[in-house]
């Protein structure tokens, strides 16, 4: 009888997920504002690169690298009409009238043809001191010059702040499209400024849980298109896919080891409730790791890849725990608040963000220390969910409400930096931000 009310009551968590699930057009762009920034951020004039390649450009690389440095947050680009000259690559700039224009650094470049490829040079002069601070040339397909923006944007903002960029990363999400009174689902990959959306799968059957391998080549996710939960890896250059757990109950909440070759779960399987269980996607032998008559789910792994963070229930209310994935050294971490759940941890393991319910009603996004045990909430609203953190560790990106529509928001760690990402008319959940794509080659340019 035991059994039945924890499968009952697993059950009712999974179907809460869907229970307000909002209507949405599967093609449509993400739309990214800025809702708050750092104070006083670094204005920065970002020229238009020169188009010396056959054809029309495809992409304006120049409004890309403006636009992510925008919305970083920490830096305010001139607009084109507040530039007082368009220099190019070649030649040393006019300081003195950038500094007129009140422009910290400046940055020029061009996209110039290669035989069958395309060459990016670019320069970031520092104005103040009248000279070159960073200069480089990148190889890039035609095709690809969005992705070849993004990482030029994280070199740039590695170089002015000293923190590694997470521009050209990707982002799944969950798309619900209702239409004549009937739901489909899809599973969306975009770029990290929502641009590119592609449907990488499509059900009438709910999708959720999307996880990230960490090279990046692999999405996990949970399907109900048989009817019941299945846990699923699948390929996004090729779309082949492959079920890897679906077993009697509950199949749910797949992440992805450090190493790729794990994959954590929760699982209904024997005696007691919920538990969580970690599949070798090469043998593909489970290995139980929590037995509890509690609800354990939601297993989130630390970086060693010796421990991970899960939600259970087993002190009377949900609150997050750490466990080793051999089973022992189980202790509890969240003790702010009657309800803590969705542990993410951070990058470098010392931050763990969550869905956090206090004092005040709703639930928020929070983020706890893991040294000083201080929790801080970061979300405004009163019913976000699906926090992931930025590759970076500065970004965690969540789903939230805004004036009755589901949207995806972001926030740093420090809360100085918001946005939402929506299309203004369609709403999305279940975000998940991507490890950094593979970078391409690149050769220094030295200052003139």
């Amino acid at each position: 009888m035991k059994q039945a009310n924890h499968y009952r009551r697993a059950g009712w968590l999974i179907l809460l997920l869907w229970l307000f699930a909002p209507a949405v057009w599967a093609d449509e762009v993400l739309r990214v504002d800025i809702t708050s920034g750092v104070d006083a951020a670094e204005p920065v004039a970002v020229v238009p690169f020169a188009w010396e390649a056959d054809g029309e450009a495809g992409q304006d690389v120049a409004a890309i690298i403006a636009a992510n440095l925008e919305r970083s947050g920490r830096f305010r680009p001139l607009s084109r009409d507040e530039l007082p000259a368009r220099p190019g690559i070649e030649g040393r700039p006019s300081f003195s009238e950038w500094r007129e224009a009140e422009a910290d650094n400046l940055i020029v470049g061009e996209v110039r043809q290669s035989g069958d490829r395309l060459d990016i040079r670019f320069r970031v002069y520092d104005v103040h001191r009248g000279e070159q601070v960073l200069g480089y040339s990148l190889p890039a397909r035609a095709d690809r010059l969005r992705r070849a923006a993004h990482q030029i944007s994280d070199m740039i903002y590695e170089r002015l702040t000293g923190d590694p960029g997470a521009f050209n990363t990707r982002l799944a999400y969950v798309q619900v499209e209702r239409r004549n009174g009937r739901e489909r689902f899809h599973l969306v990959v975009a770029d990290s400024d929502g641009e590119n959306p592609r449907q990488i799968m499509s059900s009438s059957h709910p999708i959720m849980s999307p996880a990230w391998s960490p090279d990046g080549e692999r999405l996990a996710y949970v399907s109900f298109e048989n009817r019941r939960s299945e846990i699923f890896v699948q390929e996004l250059r090729t779309g082949q896919r492959q079920s890897v757990s679906a077993r009697d109950g509950i199949n749910g909440a797949p992440a992805f080891s450090p190493d790729g070759k794990r994959l954590a779960m929760t699982l209904s399987v024997g005696d007691g409730g919920p538990d969580i269980h970690v599949l070798d996607l090469e043998s593909g032998e489970f290995t139980r790791v929590t037995r509890s008559r509690a609800i354990d789910t939601e297993p989130a792994w630390f970086p060693d890849g010796d421990r991970l963070a899960f939600t259970s229930d087993r002190g009377g209310a949900p609150q997050i725990y750490s466990v080793g994935v051999d089973g022992g050294q189980l202790r509890r971490l969240t003790f702010d608040g009657n309800y803590n759940a969705r542990p993410m941890v951070s990058p470098d393991g010392r931050r763990l963000a969550m869905i956090h319910r206090g004092a005040q009603p709703g639930f928020r996004i929070a983020v706890q220390d893991m040294e000083r045990r201080g929790l801080t909430v970061l979300g405004e609203g009163n019913s976000d969910e699906s926090p992931s953190f930025a590759p970076n560790g500065a970004m965690i990106i969540y789903a939230s409400r805004s004036n009755g529509q589901g949207v995806l928001s972001a926030v740093s760690t420090d809360g100085r930096v918001r946005q939402r990402l929506g299309s203004g008319e369609s709403n999305v959940r279940e975000p998940a931000w991507s490890p950094r794509l593979d970078a391409v080659d690149r050769g220094a340019l030295r200052g003139n």
